[in-house]
Order: C-alpha cells, then sequence, then structure tokens
C-alpha cells in the first residue's frame, strides 16, 4: 500500500507521468527500471528497531520497493483526490476486497445492473450470504436513484460503460445523492482506466481497476488495483492488511512495465476501436453498435463530458440470424480470437447474452450481441478478418 501523492506538485502531463513516476534511479544504481524483489522476511537490525517496527518495510505482504514505484505510478494517475492504492492479485480480489472493506452484515448495497458477472455472483453469494442487502438499479438511473436508497445504504457500485452492454452512468448525479445519504461510491472504471476518467474527480470514493487489462497490457498477469480518498482510504487500508491480500512480485513489476507504455497503447487501441466501430456501424449485418465514443450512442453525451479517450472495447448487435450462423462467423475470423478478457495487445471476439442474470432492466437487444476488443493490428486486417467472418454468416443462413 502507498499514500504518498505527489499530484498536486505535479504539473506534467498524464503521459509524461506514466513514465518518470515512481523511478529512483540513484537508488537502482542507475537502472532504469526497480528490480524485482521477492521476499518475505525483512531484517531489522537491532532489537529497539525491531519492537519500534522501524523500517521502511517490515513484511513482504506490506510492500516492497517494486510495489511502491507501482503505486506512486498510479497515484500520480489518478490525481489529487487520490489518498492511495492498494494492489491485488486480479481484478476480481479488488472488487471483492473492496466490498468486504466497506460492507458489514446489516448493511444495504446499490450496484448497477450492467456489473461485471463475477461482481454480482459475489454479491449474490458470498454478501448475500453475509448479511448485506442487495439490490440492482437500471445504470441510467441518475439522480433517481435517491428513490432507492434505504437508512441502512452503506455504498453505490457503479460501472460507467459497463463492460458488455456500455450503458453510460451518470456518476456525477449517482455520487452527489449517495454522499448526501452519507453513502460511498465505488466504481468499477477498468474500461477507461485512470488516464481516460479519473472517476475520483467525479465524486467517486474508490476506484478499482483490473489491471490484468490496460496496465498489463500483454495479456500476461493477472493484477487489481484499488484506489482510494482520503474518506474511504482508512477503510482500504485496514481490509487489505486483515484479508492478507497482495500481489506477487513479478506481476507487480509486470504491471509497473505496462503503466509506461499505457498511453501510447490506449490511444492507439482508441483510435482503431472507434474506426472499426464506425466500419462496422455501416455494415448491412450489423443492426446497432454500442460504443459510448460514437455520437449515435444514447451515452455519448456523458461520455464526452466526463472522459478524455474510450478504450478498445465495444459491442455489436446484429441483425437476427440463427445461432449457428453466429457461430459460422467465429469460427471463420482468425485474427480475432475467442477469449475471455481484454485490454491486452490482441484482437478479441466473444458472443453474450445478458438476459440471463440482469434484474432491473430488460436486455432485449433485438439481436444478436458479440463483445469485441480491437487490439494493436492493422486496421485493414481487422476488417478483412471480419469480412469473412460476415460471409460465412451469410452463407449459414
Amino acid at each position: 500500500m502507498s499514500s504518498s501523492n505527489d499530484g498536486p506538485s505535479n504539473p506534467k502531463k498524464p503521459e509524461t507521468r506514466l513514465v518518470t513516476a515512481g523511478r529512483d534511479t540513484k537508488g537502482q544504481r542507475g537502472f532504469v527500471n526497480p528490480p524485482v524483489f521477492h521476499g518475505s522476511t525483512v531484517l531489522y537490525p537491532t532489537a529497539e528497531d525491531l519492537h519500534a517496527h522501524r523500517a521502511e518495510f517490515s513484511y513482504g505482504r506490506h510492500g516492497s520497493p517494486t510495489t511502491r514505484a507501482l503505486q506512486d505510478v498510479l497515484m500520480s494517475l489518478e490525481g489529487p483526490q487520490c489518498a492511495g492504492v492498494g494492489l491485488a492479485p486480479s481484478g476480481l480480489a479488488a472488487i471483492t476486497t473492496t466490498l468486504l472493506s466497506v460492507l458489514k452484515a446489516g448493511d444495504h448495497l446499490l450496484v448497477t445492473d450492467n456489473v461485471y458477472r463475477p461482481s454480482r455472483n459475489f454479491c449474490n453469494g458470498m454478501l448475500v450470504r453475509y448479511g448485506v442487502e442487495i439490490t440492482y438499479f437500471d445504470p441510467l438511473i441518475g439522480a433517481g436513484i435517491e428513490r432507492l436508497f434505504k437508512p441502512n445504504t452503506r455504498a453505490v457500485l457503479v460501472e460507467a460503460p459497463g463492460s458488455q452492454s456500455f450503458e453510460m452512468s451518470d456518476i456525477p448525479a449517482i455520487a452527489a445523492v449517495a454522499h448526501a445519504k452519507g453513502a460511498l461510491v465505488i466504481d468499477d472504471n477498468t474500461w477507461a482506466t485512470p488516464l481516460f476518467h479519473r472517476s475520483l474527480d467525479q465524486g467517486v470514493d474508490i476506484s478499482m481497476q483490473a489491471a490484468t487489462k490496460y496496465i498489463g497490457g500483454h495479456s500476461d498477469i493477472m493484477f487489481g488495483t484499488i484506489s482510494a480518498n482520503a474518506k474511504a482510504w482508512p477503510l482500504l487500508t485496514e481490509g487489505i492488511r486483515l484479508l492478507g491480500v497482495c500481489a506477487g512480485p513479478d506481476d507487480v513489476f509486470l504491471a509497473l512495465r505496462g503503466t509506461r507504455t499505457l498511453a501510447v497503447r490506449l490511444a492507439q487501441h482508441h483510435r482503431s476501436a472507434l474506426e472499426m466501430a464506425r466500419w462496422l456501424a455501416a455494415r448491412p449485418e450489423v443492426l446497432r453498435v454500442l460504443h459510448p465514443a460514437l455520437e449515435t450512442h444514447p451515452g455519448h453525451d456523458i461520455w464526452k463530458r466526463d472522459f478524455t479517450g474510450a478504450s478498445g472495447l465495444f459491442s455489436i448487435v446484429l441483425k437476427p440470424v440463427p445461432q449457428a450462423a453466429v457461430d459460422a462467423l467465429l469460427d471463420a475470423v482468425t485474427l480475432f480470437g475467442m477469449g475471455y478478457s481484454w485490454g491486452g495487445f490482441e484482437s478479441l471476439v466473444i458472443p453474450f447474452d445478458c438476459n440471463a442474470y440482469r434484474t432491473a432492466t430488460k436486455w432485449s437487444p433485438g439481436g444478436p450481441t458479440l463483445r469485441l476488443h480491437i487490439g494493436l493490428e492493422n486496421v485493414d486486417d481487422l476488417k478483412a478478418d471480419l469480412d469473412r467472418g460476415f460471409a460465412a454468416l451469410k452463407a449459414a443462413c
């Protein structure tokens, strides 16, 4: 965990901060990157130091110079509202650690209906078993969320946009209501990262990321981060300590390496995905494209107000066709891999259907739905790949 923040005194642009924050070349004997510290035990030089816990680092689970470097980068990226960053071994661990840190038996949690499905499973499973009441709400509810608050409402969990259906919640409006009611606002900020959406500046108290995605950037680590403002950080600190949450040193190093190129990678994901989204919107096989940065998206005005960029993830709704035709498309593409997760350098596609688990809103898109992640390949090659897929879809109808 780290609780130092040089944001207010550091006027550098985000791209520069990503490259320079957390670096101590003198302490690292001239090397640009810090070494990977593999260790659990930290030795104290004297009994007096031991009794006083007088050491920069006390135990491997509590951090190392490598973890501190990563936390410093992330705090710089999150902005001046960030009081600390916790690291977790996966994105889901970041979410569950956060919820366990701020909730107790008898509390009420409001959860957006477009939430990441494993988050929903945790809420419906362990949290309910531990005596936490859950209510799901329409992600487009905005300030209307006030009518759902109860005397025991402790927190609101939002995700903007939802990583399948891509509704854009009005986070500032929700946060204003929640804070007036004395509740915390928790945001899953994986889609945009703090580079494109500083959610703590939007009134969010705790911002989480599945850093498995864009922070890592290469589909080779599992990682999660939890950033909090001064109000929520003490709760997170205690939760992380009591739950024993920590991330492995090699994954910390890889996440730190990923932050150095985050700006250039996300900029390319943004450009390529938007070009692909516009191309797909003109395809005869596509009913509509779910991408907040498109002017035709219902949440575009919120995206334009609150975000500075978009990532490579969006969805499309196909015109009604048999499932066999959708499967033929999936089997025909070669550059788009079929696999879960996203945020790496490679392009991905998966079919999905929210109807089975959404409870506060009805999911009725009008046709089969595919989620695409646009990677770093050449966009013309990706279009040609989907051309082959659409030809196979048409042949199977």
